[in-house]
């Protein structure tokens, strides 16, 4: 018997028995597109987290700090980043989101900070300096960025992000309006380019005045976060060493292992993206292991069923041994059976795993177009198929090693 004899036995054994061939397949069919669903929602996950740390800026060094004994903290930490060599830090900003509601208004539309209902009209009312662009990575489309005046006089001015500006104003151009905050009135300056970040379009609603209005917009809280954007990425180290140090260095740590004084920390988000990508194949390895679980149990069913088409077909197999058939030919016929309910399982998988990844991605990734990747759909098929062949592998073996006259005796 040649392949093409075996492919067509194997599919008209199918087809005459469909129920019971389809009913095979479904271990099959859910293990494959189970596979396909979870590892696609698990990458889409981290394509979003990693998209967002990218948005945020490479090269950025996190810090948080605040002092028991009221040292002014903004102004000690500017002056230490100031006093560091300009290969080593580009700049320091404030990076103050204000949490009390907001309500941002232009002539008949106003939009809330406090808007949770979707992400495309959440936006964000934050506070900086003239560095507090190219900190969080943002670029100026139009205008100018706040300025040191602003800052110091408390210039009511303001810079909006791209998905603000568009809201409030369409395509008209903002420079020289005037937009209100809780019913203070803001000139704007400048407006930013869009991130264009898939499932974070809060980014680009966000409206930057000066820090220093935090005194009005605030109740006067104490800033105690900022963000310092390094000249390369092999600085980033080096930054976020020294500024520890320092830190450590005006908040020593006592036999208790407490900081004496305050607190403060600093941190790279380079290191967050190692971290996260570490955890993401993590991830990957262990849903991908849940998922091929059910792809054994669909294993042990093909070997089950196989194993009653051998009961079935004993009187043919006699007859094919009894004039001359090899037991590798009888190896090979049931093999291929067993691998083509495998693939056709495999096939149906796929094509179920691709509509439930898009149906995930809109509803669980905020309407992201979720297509597994091609290696994830490949891999799926060709484990469906070798996972036929392994478990396929003893009923065409017992089928092989039937004896001629024992198996036309059977009925």
């Amino acid at each position: 018997m040649n392949l093409v004899q075996a492919f067509k036995m194997a599919f008209k054994s199918i087809y005459v028995k469909k129920t019971r061939s389809f009913l095979t397949m479904l271990g099959i069919i859910i293990g494959v597109a189970s596979v396909v669903i979870m590892v696609s929602v698990v990458a889409g996950q981290n394509k979003q987290q990693m998209a967002y740390m990218e948005m945020q800026g490479n090269n950025i060094v996190q810090v948080n700090a605040s002092s028991w004994t009221g040292q002014d903290m903004d102004a000690i930490l500017n002056e230490y980043v100031a006093a560091l060599d300009k290969s080593l830090v580009v700049g320091i900003s404030p990076d103050i989101q204000l949490w009390n509601e907001m309500i941002v208004r232009y002539g008949g539309k106003s939009y809330s900070t406090n808007n949770w209902e979707t992400y495309e009209d959440m936006i964000q009312v934050v506070l900086g300096n003239d560095s507090y662009g190219i900190c969080n990575n943002y670029e100026l489309a139009d205008g100018r960025e706040l300025s040191f005046l602003d800052i110091e006089k408390e210039n009511n001015v303001c810079v909006l992000g791209a998905g603000i500006k568009e809201k409030l104003f369409n395509y008209t151009d903002p420079l020289g309006e005037t937009i209100t905050i809780n019913g203070l009135p803001y000139l704007v300056i400048g407006w930013y380019q869009s991130k264009s970040v898939e499932g974070w379009e809060e980014v680009d609603n966000v409206v930057l005045l000066p820090y220093t209005v935090n005194r009005t917009l605030n109740q006067n809280q104490t800033i105690s976060r900022w963000k310092v954007k390094c000249a390369t990425s092999a600085a980033t180290s080096e930054v976020t060493t020294r500024i520890q140090g320092f830190l450590d260095g005006m908040f020593p740590v006592d036999e208790n292992g407490m900081q004496q004084g305050g607190w403060g920390n600093a941190y790279s988000n380079n290191t967050w993206q190692e971290s996260r990508q570490e955890y993401a194949r993590m991830q990957t390895l262990v849903m991908g292991g849940i998922a091929c679980i059910s792809l054994i149990v669909g294993g042990i069913g093909i070997m089950n069923i196989m194993l009653v088409t051998v009961t079935e077909r004993t009187r043919e197999i006699g007859i094919r041994k009894a004039i001359g058939a090899e037991r590798r030919s009888i190896i090979a016929q049931f093999l291929i059976e067993a691998a083509v309910i495998c693939g056709i399982g495999g096939i149906l998988g796929i094509i179920i795993g691709c509509m439930g990844s898009l149906i995930a991605g809109k509803f669980l990734l905020n309407g992201m177009i979720l297509w597994p990747a091609q290696s994830i759909v490949l891999g799926a098929f060709l484990f469906s198929v070798v996972l036929g062949v392994i478990f396929g592998m003893y009923p065409a073996v017992k089928a092989s090693g039937l004896q001629p006259v024992e198996a036309l005796r059977a009925d």
